[in-house]
């Protein structure tokens, strides 16, 4: 029986432990670095990651091979990505020595206002309605990347996932975990229990789950092309479902919607460069953090100081209140992005930073950000293509109304605007909401090496940030900056439109010393401990002199990383 270099990777677990908290099972399991000379690829599923492996081999670039794994995790992580969601990337291309960058992020309708959403109570779109749907831009994303760096057909890329669809696989232990918890919230929802409950129940670790209509749909994108989801019959279907259930989702707005190829934005920490993506994203956070920490001698202070996660947690809160304030559609608002990130800036935001207390200008955070349900996977070839590729429905399954016919649900985005008029990510028509999902990059001397990011809603600028460092100040390898114990903090100033003035939450994996939490607890901060939240990172870098490729995965996951 052969086994795959994907499953094998799985397999092998290193010796040392781990800081990292799983959510299921053993909470100090962590594999190696891995190492290969051809092809790479991580992701959040051993079987996508396989997928991906298979199309490197048979010829495919590093965009084939993402494109190829983001399609099979619609049916194989359904509880954080699906053609009804978005999509950003980052593309290294070697050739003409570019780092490109894609939003596939779509729209709210041309007919949805303001005035038209009764809110929640506390003023916020309702989260899994109708109201919060926005265009889904992943299809799109997929064939702009595809036109741009392809090279196999999209009906050899979209094949294992069609086959996969149709025959099913196995669900892992962490998915398991997340579709339970998923289908308390999610069960009521039109066409969810169809589609993702067999027999009115969530799959258990180990079932085998199909998607025959998921299957169907694939196929009809393999032969019809982006046309068939934006002109063709799906969108015709996403619009008759849309009217069905009051939504405002039209064939127009499908029409209409086209991705857009954007310019990284980046900044220098102590040498190392890190390129992110420009809002609507919030990329921008990890480098304003990453900026405001730059004035502080981490290295020398260490991971065991309390001075080092104070810093850590007073930085964040100084970042996400620009985000708050700023971040949106650049569109439709002008966005300071040379004055945020301004080096003098940071230095000023750093000064600000009371060493002995946390700051309590920051209320209570918006659950909604919080704990967004995410893929991140990445990919590299043998002449020196490197993707990073994220994609998400936002929370979990999305908005949880699926389209039966099409096998996908519907994402709620557009839940992250804000009612409020005047405000930058104010609801208006046509318009991208702020975005939670960021892939990333960094390198020396200008030239992208690494390719990684940190899924998880508000976590992921938190996350980068925190992987940079450990890399950077700390000299951890590849996998060991992604084990290290993080910290969460919830409680930041929102896109949405709530203030916030009680300092929040910071939330530890369990390694952190005792010592950390008391003494952050003695300087105001409330801490809890949490099993989870704390992201999933997937990491691939190439080394320039030998072209030998390293990958990482989150040891807090299902997936693994594996090459050739």
């Amino acid at each position: 029986m052969r086994i795959s270099l994907a499953l094998l990777s799985c397999i092998l677990i290193a010796g040392a432990t781990s800081a990292a908290d799983r959510t299921e099972g053993r909470r100090d399991a962590a594999p190696s670095v891995v190492h290969a000379r051809h092809g790479m690829v991580a992701a959040a599923h051993p079987l996508a990651v396989d997928i991906g492996l298979d199309i490197l081999k048979a010829g495919g670039t590093a965009v084939d091979a993402a494109i190829a794994v983001n399609a099979a995790l619609t049916l194989m992580e359904p509880c954080s990505c699906g053609m009804g969601g978005d999509l950003f990337a980052m593309v290294w291309d070697p050739e003409t020595e570019t780092l490109h960058g894609l939003n596939a992020s779509g729209r709210s309708p041309l007919t949805l206002t303001r005035e038209m959403i009764p809110p929640e109570e506390d003023g916020t779109i309702p989260l899994y309605s109708p109201w919060a749907w926005t265009v889904p831009g992943c299809v799109d994303g997929w064939f702009e990347l595809h036109e741009r760096f392809g090279n196999l057909p999209m009906k050899t890329v979209l094949e294992p996932a069609i086959k996969a669809s149709r025959k099913g696989t196995p669900v892992p232990q962490v998915i398991a975990a997340a579709w339970k918890r998923a289908a308390t919230v999610f069960a009521d929802k039109p066409g969810f229990a169809e589609v993702f409950l067999p027999n009115d129940l969530p799959p258990r670790e180990g079932e085998i789950f199909a998607n025959p209509a998921l299957a169907r749909t694939l196929e009809v994108l393999a032969t019809g092309g982006r046309d068939a989801f934006y002109r063709g019959p799906i969108a015709e279907t996403l619009a008759a479902y849309s009217k069905l259930h009051g939504g405002q989702l039209s064939l127009e707005d499908l029409n209409n919607h086209c991705s857009e190829w954007v310019e990284p934005i980046s900044t220098t920490y102590r040498g190392t460069t890190v390129w992110e993506l420009p809002p609507n994203g919030q990329g921008l956070a990890a480098l304003q953090i990453l900026n405001i920490v730059e004035n502080f001698d981490l290295r020398n202070l260490g991971r065991d100081n309390p001075d080092y996660w104070h810093l850590m947690i007073e930085a964040k809160k100084l970042a996400f209140e620009d985000r708050a304030r700023f971040y949106a559609d650049p569109d439709f608002t002008e966005i300071p992005l040379v004055s945020l990130l301004d080096k003098a800036y940071a230095k000023k935001q750093a000064e600000t930073i009371d060493l002995s207390r946390a700051a309590r200008r920051i209320d209570t955070s918006n659950p909604h950000l919080e704990h967004g349900d995410t893929t991140f996977l990445v990919t590299a070839d043998s002449n020196g293509m490197m993707v990073a590729l994220i994609q998400s429905n936002y929370t979990g399954f999305g908005s949880g109304y699926v389209v039966p016919d099409l096998g996908f649900g519907i994402q709620n985005r557009g839940s992250l605007f804000t009612l409020e008029e005047g405000h930058p990510n104010s609801l208006e028509p046509g318009k991208r909401p702020f975005h939670t999902i960021i892939p990333a990059f960094l390198g020396k001397d200008g030239v992208p090496s690494m390719a990684f990011g940190v899924m998880g809603g508000a976590m992921q600028p938190q996350g980068h940030a925190q992987i940079v460092i450990n890399l950077v100040d700390f000299d951890m390898n590849l996998q060991e900056a992604g084990d290290a114990a993080r910290f969460r903090h919830g409680g930041s100033s929102q896109p949405t439109g709530t203030s916030m003035n009680d300092g929040g939450t910071v939330f530890l994996e369990s390694e952190v010393p005792f010592e950390v939490r008391r003494d952050l607890l003695r300087r105001g901060h409330r801490v809890q401990e949490a099993g989870g939240g704390f992201g999933g990172y997937q990491a691939i870098s190439r080394n320039p002199e030998t072209g030998v490729l390293s990958g990482a995965t989150e040891s807090r996951k299902d997936g693994c990383a594996a090459g050739y």
